[in-house]
Parts: structure tokens; C-alpha cells; sequence
């Protein structure tokens, strides 16, 4: 990713970070990933504020995408397992299960995933599928 692309990452990221709705910062990450295809951290957060703003068969694309740039990166995981659940796809308990692993291997993992989880149920506290997620999870 060049400069320029970083800096509007990590300040698309700062904005979300502050509280700015979803909404306003999807246009931003449309933006990245078109700009950078290859760059797994931009499919996984268009994702998650695609699910955020009810737009699932978006963010079933965007994770889907995400996971085959990097397969390891469980936040990408949660996202498609969540936008499988929003679409009433197959896979999702093999991505949960993924997930529980990784947290075995990578414990840090854990705190990042609850703040991101936390932050989904403030933003959208009626997200059931997230709900389902954090359950299973054991979170």
C-alpha cells in the first residue's frame, strides 16, 4: 500500500475510532480496497462496516475476500462468519471454529476481538448474529 493509501487507511481508521458512523466512513474503505486490492486489512474493515450498515451480501463479498487474502486473520473470520449469518450462507461454524483456534494459538487475539464485538453491540445493539458470534465464542 503506498503513502498515500496508508495515511487515508489510518485516517479512515481514526474517524471510525472517534465514534463517526459507519456510513460515513464506508465511502473511505470502498476507496482503499479499490485502490489496493490485495490489501487484506481494508477488505476486512469494508466488511465489517458494510455489516454494520445492513449492507450483508456486500460484506459477504468483502470478507469473502479478506479471508482469501489472509486466511489467518480471525477478525476477517468473524466477519464472514457474521455476513454468512446474515445471508443464511453455509460455513459459518467452520469460520467460528477457526476462530477458537486461533485464539488458542494467538491468545492477544482475544482483546482485540471483544473491543471489536463490544463496538459492534454499541453501534447496533440489536445485532443478533453478533450476539451468536460472541456466545459461541465464549466471549
Amino acid at each position: 500500500m503506498e503513502s498515500n493509501q496508508e495515511s487515508l487507511f489510518e485516517s479512515a481508521m481514526s474517524r471510525y475510532q472517534s465514534g463517526v458512523d459507519a456510513s460515513e466512513v464506508l465511502k473511505d474503505f470502498e476507496i482503499i480496497t479499490s485502490a489496493s486490492p490485495n490489501q487484506s486489512a481494508g477488505w476486512t474493515c469494508l466488511a465489517w462496516l458494510q455489516l454494520l450498515c445492513d449492507m450483508n451480501d456486500e460484506a459477504l463479498r468483502s470478507a469473502r475476500v479478506a479471508v482469501k487474502l489472509n486466511s489467518q486473520d480471525p477478525q476477517a473470520r468473524l466477519n464472514l462468519s457474521l455476513a454468512l449469518l446474515e445471508t443464511n450462507s453455509k460455513g459459518v461454524r467452520d469460520n467460528v471454529d477457526y476462530v477458537k483456534r486461533a485464539l488458542l494459538v494467538v491468545p492477544e487475539v482475544e482483546k482485540e476481538l471483544k473491543i471489536s464485538i463490544e463496538d459492534g453491540l454499541k453501534r447496533k445493539p440489536d445485532w443478533d448474529s453478533l450476539r451468536k458470534i460472541k456466545m459461541w465464542l465464549g466471549f
